[in-house]
């Protein structure tokens, strides 16, 4: 009989400890409250990304695109933020942009600007505000920057201003033929500019 009554105890006793060790696990008793699995932040991020529907089209964020252009160059295109065209879903339009050309004579450019449109289609581009290149030793600023992979040029105008070894120019318009290596600067108002420069 003594033995029965530790029996029964013991099956008593260890199902108490079992239904307090179930209650608490699943009560929110001993949690802090509003316990965060994700930051805010991160969540904020999150649901920017998925509700972020502009009427032009889709966000993206950190898009990089590259190929070869028409003269088998290669180059790398990067966006921290672009959208999509919902009519014309080859152009994109970007912000905060960086572009790098290789050239197959092993030069490269470098452009940054702070807002760009690309087709991807036709593969042309245009830099705008706050542009600047860096090709060889020259540095180059400006407000616009176009490249046509069709004619295989590019076109530099509004506030153009080139920096190297040589001195300092400034005109209206640059136009880079990359098939030639052929500079040509202009100045339309006061005529004090318009040369052709070979960078071979």
């Amino acid at each position: 009989m003594e033995r029965k009554k530790k029996l029964r105890l013991i099956q008593l006793g260890l199902f108490i400890l079992g239904s307090i060790i179930v209650f608490y696990t699943y009560s929110d008793k001993g949690r802090p409250p509003n316990q965060e699995i994700i930051s805010k932040e991160t969540q904020e991020k999150i649901k920017k990304q998925i509700t972020d529907q502009s009427e032009e089209g889709d966000v993206f964020y950190n898009i990089e695109y590259s190929g070869l252009d028409l003269n088998g160059n290669r180059y790398i295109l990067k966006s921290k933020e672009a959208i999509n065209n919902k009519n014309t879903q080859e152009l994109v339009s970007m912000k905060f942009v960086e572009a790098i050309f290789y050239f197959k004579d092993d030069t490269t450019l470098y452009v940054w600007s702070d807002f760009g449109k690309y087709n991807n289609k036709s593969l042309d581009m245009v830099f705008e505000g706050n542009v600047k290149a860096k090709y060889l030793d020259s540095d180059l600023f400006a407000q616009k920057a176009q490249y046509s992979n069709s004619d295989s040029f590019l076109v530099i105008s509004k506030n153009v201003k080139v920096t190297d070894i040589r001195g300092t120019i400034f005109a209206d318009e640059l136009l880079f033929d990359i098939k030639k290596k052929k500079l040509n600067i202009a100045s339309f108002d006061d005529k004090k500019i318009n040369a052709n420069i070979n960078l071979k």
